[in-house]
Parts: C-alpha cells; sequence; structure tokens
C-alpha cells in the first residue's frame, strides 16, 4: 500500500487531508512539524511527502532541504495558502515534485498524488534496472524500456539490429546484451565497418589463407571465425558494400564462410549484433542496402534514444564523468555548478553522449576550483567557435558566451527572459496547448501554468 506522511502545523489540515486520502487507498502518517516529520521518516518507508511550506519552527522548505539530503528519490509536494513566486521557484529547483496553492481542488491534489507516486515507482524500478546494466548510465523512462528489452532478448539466439544516432552508446547496448546471454563466457569480437577499406572487409569478416593476395603471408582468421559460438559486432552495418551485404547475407542462411582465398567452407555459429546509425529503409529504398540482408539483421530491431530525448539522464551522466575524469586528471572537482547544469540540461546534444563526456572531460581539465562553472563549459566548447555562422547555431550555450552583455543585464534577468522565450515558442509550437508545451518543455503542466502566470504570458 503506498504510504503518504502529510506535515501540517494546522491540525484540521492535517485531519482533512488524511480522510480524503484514506478513503482513496492510502496509507497515512501525519506530522504537526518538521522535525517529527524527519523522525517519522527515519523510521518509517514513505511513498510521498506532503508539507505545508509556512509552519512554525522548521519550514516546509527546510524540510524538503533535509529530505532531499536523506532521500533525493522520495518525492516532496508542497502546499500553502501563502502563494509565493520565490518560494515556488525555490522548492521547484529544490526538488519539490510539485507546488499547489490553497485552497485546492480535491480532484486537483489527487491527480498530483498519483502522478507522484508513479514517477516514485519508475524511479524504483529504473535504479533496480539498471543496477544489472552498470556499464549503461540511465534511469530515465526511456532507458527502462532499453533495460526490459535487453533483458527479454539477451537470451535468446535472435540477431538484433540496434539503431541510433552517432554517441548514443550503441556498442554499450550490443556489449550489455551480449554480458546477459547465453554465450557470455564466449568472445564479443567488435567490428567498425566504416574504419576498414573496402579491398580489406572481406578479409576482415571471413578471413583470407595464405598467398591468397599481395601481403597476405599467413593464413588469418576473420570476424566471424574469432567470433564462433559467441556475438560479432558489426558497428555502421550501413556503411557495407553490395557486394560484402551478397556475402554477409550468404554467411547469416548458411551458417558457414570461405576464406579468401580459400576452398573449404568453414561452419560458424555467430550471434550477430549490428547498429546503424543510418534509417536502413531508406537505403534500402535508395538501392544501397539489401532488403533481404536487412531483415536477417533485424530480428529484434532496437532503437537507443539520443540524449535530448532523455534529459532526465544528464546529471546521473555528469556526475558519472566528473569522477571519472577527476580521479583521471587527479583533480577534485566535486560538481556542476546550478546554473551550469542549467545550461546543459537546455542544451540539445548533438553529439549525444560522447559530446556530454566531452564537455565535462574538457570542464574537468579547465576548472581551478572544485566546481565547474558556466565560463570553462563556454571556453571549453564554444567560444573558440563563435564565426560567422554563429547566429546559426542552437545551442544555450551563447546566453553566456558574452559576458559584457550578461554582467549588464543581471543573472536573474538572462535567466528569466530566456525561460520566456522557451514558454513562448513552446506555447506557440504546440498551438497554445499547455498541456503540449508542458511536455516539449519537460516539466510539468502545474509548473507550466505558474511559469506562464509569472510572466504575464498567453
Amino acid at each position: 500500500m503506498t504510504s503518504i506522511l502529510v506535515v501540517d502545523d494546522e491540525r484540521s489540515m492535517r485531519d482533512f487531508l488524511k480522510i480524503l486520502l484514506v478513503k482513496e487507498g492510502y496509507q497515512v502518517e501525519t506530522a504537526p512539524g518538521g522535525r517529527q516529520a524527519l523522525k517519522l521518516i527515519k523510521r518509517t518507508v514513505f511513498n510521498l511527502v506532503i508539507t505545508d511550506i509556512r509552519m512554525d519552527g522548521m519550514t516546509g522548505l527546510e524540510l524538503l532541504g533535509s529530505i532531499k539530503e536523506q532521500q533525493p528519490s522520495l518525492p516532496v509536494v508542497m502546499i500553502t495558502a501563502f502563494a509565493s513566486p520565490n518560494d515556488a521557484v525555490f522548492a521547484m529547483k529544490n526538488g519539490a515534485f510539485d507546488y499547489i496553492s490553497k485552497p485546492f481542488n480535491v480532484d486537483e491534489i489527487k491527480s498530483v498524488i498519483v502522478s507522484a507516486t508513479s514517477k516514485n515507482d519508475l524511479v524504483a524500478e529504473a535504479k533496480s534496472l539498471s543496477a544489472s546494466f552498470p556499464e549503461i548510465i540511465g534511469e530515465s523512462r526511456e532507458m527502462v524500456k532499453i533495460f526490459e528489452m535487453i533483458k527479454r532478448i539477451a537470451p535468446t539466439p535472435a540477431n538484433v539490429l540496434i539503431y541510433g544516432e552517432s554517441g548514443t552508446g550503441k556498442e554499450l547496448v550490443a556489449q550489455a546484451i551480449h554480458r546477459h546471454s547465453q554465450v557470455v563466457d564466449q568472445d564479443f569480437i567488435p567490428i567498425t565497418c566504416s574504419a576498414i577499406p573496402e579491398e580489406l572487409m572481406e578479409s576482415e569478416l571471413f578471413g583470407h589463407v595464405k598467398g591468397s593476395f599481395t601481403g597476405a603471408i599467413s593464413d588469418k582468421q576473420g570476424l566471424f571465425q574469432l567470433a564462433d559460438n559467441g556475438t560479432a559486432f558489426l558497428d555502421e552495418i550501413g556503411e557495407l558494400t553490395p557486394i560484402i551485404q551478397t556475402k554477409l547475407l550468404r554467411v547469416l542462411q548458411e551458417r558457414e564462410v570461405k576464406p579468401v582465398g580459400g576452398i573449404k567452407v568453414q561452419n560458424v555459429n555467430v550471434r550477430i549484433i549490428a547498429a546503424t546509425n543510418k534509417i536502413l529503409e531508406e537505403e534500402i529504398m535508395a538501392g544501397r542496402f539489401r532488403e533481404d540482408l536487412y531483415y536477417r539483421l533485424a530480428v529484434v530491431p532496437l532503437r537507443v534514444p539520443p540524449l535530448r530525448e532523455r534529459k532526465g539522464d544528464v546529471p546521473l551522466l555528469v556526475d558519472f564523468f566528473l569522477k571519472k575524469y577527476s580521479r583521471a586528471f587527479g583533480k577534485e572537482v566535486q560538481e556542476m555548478s546550478s546554473y551550469a547544469m542549467e545550461v546543459l540540461m537546455k542544451y540539445d546534444f548533438p553529439g549525444n553522449v560522447r559530446e556530454l563526456e566531452n564537455i565535462v572531460e574538457r570542464g574537468v581539465a579547465l576548472e581551478s576550483s572544485n566546481i565547474i562553472l558556466p565560463e570553462s563549459l563556454t571556453l571549453s566548447t564554444f567560444r573558440s567557435e563563435k564565426t560567422s555562422n554563429e547566429s546559426q547555431t542552437n545551442s544555450p550555450f551563447q546566453v553566456v558566451a558574452n559576458e559584457e552583455e550578461l554582467f549588464s543585464l543581471g543573472l536573474e534577468e538572462v535567466m528569466a527572459e530566456t525561460e520566456k522565450k522557451l514558454l513562448t515558442a513552446a506555447l506557440e509550437k504546440s498551438n497554445n496547448s499547455k498541456m503540449g508545451a508542458a511536455d516539449l518543455l519537460r516539466i510539468s503542466f502545474r509548473s507550466l501554468r505558474y511559469k506562464v502566470k509569472k510572466y504575464g504570458i498567453g
């Protein structure tokens, strides 16, 4: 049963919420203040905390801070009869799930509770699944789907086609599939198809015999012989020439290879995992990729989402890369400043996770303090790229590229103006649908409604 803690210094409000929530099937505890609430949280597992903001002694905002220090994943909903824009902004920036003004609609608070507890369940599921895949950093809904798919397909011998943009981590997914397969004790042999000259590709895939061509001074095993009884990973499969595609198709159909210059065929039992950043259906239509080969490879298609579609994983990835490069460089850079993180969260990352890693690596290398500031990100990644084409770049790092303009306006004004422009653009793109705009901006409907009212938009 979902357990909720209600914290309010007004007994009438505590009793009202308890009666309401118990009728909805929740298990409810109450506390008259923040300190009593923290004691309950230490000895009881709660799925949600609902707290007033203005209370005697410890305020709701102080309680929020303490809860997030102890249990970062525990959702907290703030309620108050004294709505303050500053309190709302502070609460949301410091991890509150939502902010509700009294008097509130009963159906409204029920909806918020369902959303908060559902998200908590998803986070718990994500943490459980991600623990099984330490090589892949992510706890977003999109990555949970990837983890679930890997668990389903890994034990089977089915060929897998992984597709996604460059830098999304397709090889890591392939490795995870192999590691959870029935042939985990066998070899995982990777090959990048675009990195091998066309004239050598056949030899790399199928091997060759001594004297079969100039430079063939001895017999050589190819990818399929080396991966026999294990897994062969063919990255950038869309780069294969038509001739090699034809020969690869025969291997998949007959489960046998013939080395270059050889006479005898060799039986092989290999699971194929291929990857591409191309849309192979379009390549087929253009006559550049064999349709029959595609269906042999894509028994199970698996899409790895770009980083812009799983922005919730950015803080996790940043933390991972900060630790990685702090150790590598012998530094103690412990965190990303809040404003630097905001800038990252607004960026689309055309280079995906690989680009984020590069940004953090440079930031750690350049930073002289123990916290990465926006200036380090700008200098390491974008300032040197300010050219005549700069106006065509959609990078939000440009907000901080001109320090003189920033200083003349002030940080709060720059942030407010940027937020207002994004809100306006999202509303226009969604035909003035607040729900659609909230989805585009990856914020809650309530947060969007608050911000629209704050800036007088629409």
